[in-house]
C-alpha cells in the first residue's frame, strides 16, 4: 500500500457516477442477477464504462482508483447475487420499519422532518426482503471475476499509483438479512464472514487492494435507540471479530476499511461520536482507515487524533470532501483539513479521501467530478505546505 512519501496521495470511497443508460440496464436486471455473458451488449457496455471511469479518475488527479462500482446495483445489495442460501421475498407489512430503522434515533426527535421530506428512508416504496434460509455459501465467483477482468483491462495504459476494488463487510450484509437458519447471531455472522471472505481473497489474489465497506459499524448505532454506548460497543465488537475472521490470511497492508455514518441526507444529530468507537475501528486488520470527516456533523472530530494514536505502519484516509452537499469545497479548505491531520499523525500517513461514495449522492455527476478535482487541488496545496516546492 502506497504512502504519501513526498506528497499527499488522493483516493475516494468507491462509488462514482454511472452512465444513465448503464444504470438503467443494470438496475433492471436486479441485485440477484449474475454477470451478463461476455458477448452480451450489456457486458460490452460495462467494460467500456469502466474504462472511461478509470481514465477519468486519473485525469482528475486521483492516485488510488477503482472501477467506480459501475457493475453493482449498489454497494451492499449486490451481495444478494453473490451469496447462496438467501431467499428474496415480496415486501410485507414489516418491511418499512426494517428499512427505516437506520434513522431511528433521529426519527424520535425529528418525526415531522421525516414525515415531510423525501430524505433517505422517508417515503420508501415497497421492496423485497432477504431471508437466510439455508447454509450460506459464496456463489459470486463469476461476478467478482468479471469485476476483476473489466478493471484490469481498464487500467492498461493508465498511470495511477494504486488500484482497489470494494467489497462489503459481514456486519453490513447482516443488516438487511433476516436469519431463519442459524441458531444464533454469532453463528450467522460467522457464516456471512466465511462466504464474503472468498470475494476478499479473490480481489487480493488478483493484485488489487481490497476496500471493505462497513458503514453499519458506525451508523448501526442509530438503529438501536434502546442501547447504551456500552451495549453498542459490544454489538460492534462482535461485528469487528466477524470482519477479521473474513480477512484472515490477507496481509493487512492489502486492505483498507471504509467506515461512515451512512449516506442519507438528514439530521445525523444522533450519530455516535467517533471517540466512542475509534478503538474498535482500529482493531480491524487493515492497513488504512477511511473515515467520514468533512461534513457539518463530523468535521470537528479531527481532534480525536490528538488523543488517539494511529498505530505504527497504518494510514489514515480522512474524508476531506463530502457527499452531503452540492457545495464544491474550496481547495484551500481541503488543504487546511489535510494539513491538520498530517500534523497529528504524520504527513506520510495521510491520504486524501471522500466522506462516502459520490455516485448518486450529489445532485449531478458534474458535482461529483468537481469534488474530486478540488480534492486533488487541495492535496497539492497541502503537499506544498508540508514538503515545500519538492512536492510539485
Amino acid at each position: 500500500m502506497k504512502r504519501s512519501e513526498w506528497r499527499i496521495l488522493t483516493t475516494h470511497a468507491g462509488s462514482l457516477p454511472r452512465p444513465a443508460d448503464l444504470w438503467e440496464r443494470i438496475s433492471d436486471r436486479g441485485s440477484a442477477a449474475g454477470p451478463p455473458p461476455p458477448d452480451d451488449p450489456l457486458a460490452r457496455r460495462l467494460r467500456e464504462a469502466v474504462g472511461d471511469v478509470v481514465r477519468k479518475q486519473a485525469a482528475y488527479g486521483v492516485d488510488s482508483v477503482n472501477d467506480g462500482e459501475l457493475g453493482k446495483v449498489n454497494f451492499t445489495w449486490y451481495a444478494v447475487g453473490r451469496i447462496g442460501g438467501l431467499e428474496l421475498r415480496p415486501p410485507d407489512a414489516d418491511d418499512t420499519p426494517h428499512r427505516m430503522a437506520i434513522t431511528a434515533r433521529d426519527r424520535q426527535e425529528f418525526p415531522g422532518y421525516f414525515a415531510a421530506t423525501t430524505g433517505w428512508g422517508s417515503r420508501l416504496g415497497p421492496a423485497p426482503h432477504v431471508a437466510c434460509t439455508a447454509p450460506l455459501t459464496y456463489v459470486g465467483q463469476a461476478a467478482v471475476l468479471a469485476d476483476i477482468e473489466n478493471f484490469r483491462a481498464a487500467l492498461e495504459g493508465v498511470e495511477v499509483a494504486e488500484a482497489f476494488l470494494p467489497s462489503v463487510a459481514p456486519g453490513t450484509i447482516e443488516h438487511w438479512l433476516r436469519n431463519e437458519h442459524y441458531a444464533d447471531q454469532e453463528a450467522h455472522l460467522t457464516a456471512i464472514a466465511e462466504a464474503i471472505g472468498e470475494e476478499y481473497r479473490a480481489i487480493v489474489d488478483a493484485g488489487f487492494l481490497l476496500q471493505v465497506d462497513d458503514p453499519d459499524l458506525l451508523d448501526g448505532w442509530q438503529m438501536y435507540p434502546e442501547m447504551t454506548v456500552a451495549d453498542y460497543r459490544r454489538h460492534a465488537a462482535l461485528r469487528v471479530e466477524a470482519l477479521n475472521h473474513a480477512l484472515r490470511g490477507i496481509p493487512a497492508d492489502r486492505v483498507r476499511l471504509h467506515a461512515c455514518w451512512g449516506s442519507w441526507h438528514g439530521p445525523h444529530k444522533h450519530d455516535l461520536p467517533l471517540r466512542e468507537i475509534v478503538d474498535l475501528i482500529l482493531r480491524v486488520d487493515a492497513g488504512a482507515y477511511s473515515i467520514e470527516a468533512a461534513n457539518a456533523r463530523h468535521d470537528h472530530e479531527w481532534r480525536v487524533w490528538e488523543e488517539v494514536r494511529l498505530p505504527d505502519g497504518k494510514l489514515l484516509v480522512p474524508g476531506v470532501v463530502g457527499h452531503g452537499s452540492d457545495f464544491i469545497e474550496h481547495p484551500e479548505l481541503v488543504a487546511e483539513r489535510l494539513v491538520r491531520y498530517a500534523r497529528l499523525v504524520g504527513p506520510e500517513n495521510v491520504i486524501a479521501g471522500t466522506d462516502c461514495g459520490l455516485g448518486g449522492r450529489v445532485g449531478h455527476e458534474q458535482i461529483a467530478w468537481a469534488k474530486l478535482q478540488t480534492l486533488a487541488e487541495g492535496a497539492r496545496l497541502a503537499s506544498r505546505q508540508l514538503w515545500g516546492s519538492g512536492a510539485d
